[in-house]
């Protein structure tokens, strides 16, 4: 049964580790929540819950099941519930289906605890409204917190993010939970993996009415960064001689996605934590602050503790993104979708040549499933479009797809394999000195392939119609073989 809205602000903090809860009550007790009451035996949870003096919980999953259980109960009596635990996505998707209000991972950040908590305490107090907004049809989360959908909405809502892999697929399940939250969602993935396109699914999960506007933060200073992201005011510097809105308005009521925020300088970097941290910001040439309307989504394909070990990205910013991340994996740790894919630019590119889809042979895909495509699906997509150009009669050839993937950079950790010199001249010399032994032939072709490939041997197995594993035990094999092959004259 729910219990109507309480003013009495008691917190409950609940936990296995007495120094942990210690903490956390300090500095709940710091920022002005002082009505603060520490459990580390689950067992005595319930008769609060059961009291109505509880306002709002912080529950650390020490023991999941038991948590969640706990969890459960909370809800059901209303009561808003912070949970804090190890940063597992089926963790945080759990508990948000559950009807958590807000995931706190861990190492827990406690400044964006008591943002938390209080933004908990103003709801409970009738303070902040809960949000609503209209989206895509699906069945609401316990406590709000977004949409579970059926099958055929998700497939609409991620159409662009094309995938049938498995991790892709709990992502988009995770994505779903954390898209209605107002905290900064952090977008992980390498150059071309798509972080973008899942910062659209998920303002087009989050039932916003505003836009979704995006800026590329790479390359830009901050008198730069600041005029794009705030706006200015008439005088501001020479040349400003109109007042101008920040894309911070214009996303009002909507999303903005910031794209590359691990290549911000430090002065950005502190205007964008007190943007995402108090919501406000201040146009350049103003003294007057101005709130910000709009959830913010962010990305980089930065690796950004090392960054923050290099003293180029700060810390605190760190900590305040680091609650709510979706890691998207690259191309080569989902193998299973380059069928997909292929087909699907094929079918992308033919509609925008007016053209039937041309086939392809099971070499294409063989050649694809050898590379490790460091542009990820934007560099597959870039190769199919050339192909598809290229193609002749109705076929794709796989030409266009060994040029591009020889040109491409060797991974430093590919082997580099030594090759004979001249491997065309030695082909000439078999050809017209005497007819080859099927010996000579294959190894005339793999030091071939080797030369096109410049010493890759995923790319040289692919033309070969080899896997790696057998093409590497073939040039063992080779290595190891006595040279007296050649017949005498």
């Amino acid at each position: 049964m729910k219990r109507p809205r309480t003013a009495k602000k008691q917190v409950l903090l609940v936990g296995g580790e007495p120094h942990l809860l210690t903490t956390c009550k300090l500095h709940l007790e710091v920022n002005g929540i002082s009505e603060v009451l520490t459990v580390s035996d689950q067992h005595k949870v319930l008769p609060l819950l059961d009291s109505g003096e509880v306002a709002v919980a912080v529950l650390d999953l020490g023991e999941p099941g038991a948590g969640l259980e706990l969890l459960s109960q909370a809800v059901r009596q209303d009561l808003p519930v912070i949970v804090t635990a190890d940063d597992r996505v089926n963790s945080a998707l759990d508990c948000l289906k559950l009807g958590a209000f807000d995931y706190l991972a861990k190492p827990l950040n406690h400044g964006r605890l008591v943002e938390s908590v209080q933004k908990a305490l103003d709801r409970q107090c009738g303070e902040a409204p809960e949000e609503s907004g209209e989206g895509d049809e699906g069945e609401e989360l316990p406590g709000g917190r977004g949409r579970v959908l059926d099958e055929e909405s998700r497939l609409a809502v991620f159409a662009e993010l094309v995938t049938r892999n498995k991790k892709m697929k709990e992502l988009f399940r995770y994505a779903e939970a954390l898209a209605a939250s107002r905290q900064p969602i952090l977008i992980l993935g390498e150059t071309g993996s798509g972080k973008e396109l899942m910062a659209r699914a998920l303002h087009k999960l989050s039932g916003c009415k505003g836009e979704y506007i995006a800026l590329n933060a790479a390359g830009l200073d901050d008198p730069m960064f600041s005029d794009a992201l705030f706006g200015h005011q008439r005088g501001a510097y020479t040349g400003a001689d109109q007042a101008r809105e920040g894309l911070v308005a214009r996303a009002a009521g909507g999303t903005l996605f910031l794209d590359e925020i691990g290549d911000l300088n430090e002065l950005s970097q502190v205007k964008l934590l007190r943007l995402l941290q108090e919501e406000e910001y201040y146009p350049v040439g103003s003294d007057l602050v101005r709130k910000s309307h709009a959830r913010v989504l962010l990305a980089t394909n930065r690796d950004l503790p090392k960054r923050i070990s290099e003293g180029r990205f700060r810390n605190d910013l760190y900590y305040r993104l680091c609650s709510h991340q979706v890691r998207i994996p690259p191309l080569r740790e989902r193998p299973d979708d380059l069928p997909l894919l292929l087909e699907h630019f094929i079918e992308l590119m033919s509609q925008r040549l007016g053209i039937e889809p041309p086939s392809y042979s099971k070499k294409v895909l063989e050649l694809l499933e050898g590379y490790d495509f460091p542009g990820n699906v934007r560099e597959l997509q870039g190769m199919v479009d050339d192909a598809v150009l290229c193609r002749k009669d109705g076929l794709i050839s796989e030409v266009p797809f060994v040029r591009t993937i020889s040109a491409a950079p060797v991974p430093e950790e590919t082997p580099q394999i030594p090759r004979e010199e001249n491997s065309i001249e030695q082909l000439l010399e078999a050809v017209w000195g005497h007819f080859p032994t099927l010996r000579e032939a294959e190894d005339l072709l793999i030091n071939t392939a080797l030369e096109i490939a410049k010493g890759n041997q995923r790319i040289a197995a692919g033309m070969l119609g080899l896997n790696r594993q057998t093409l590497n035990m073939r040039l063992k094999t080779r290595r190891e073989r006595p040279h007296d092959d050649h017949p005498p004259e």
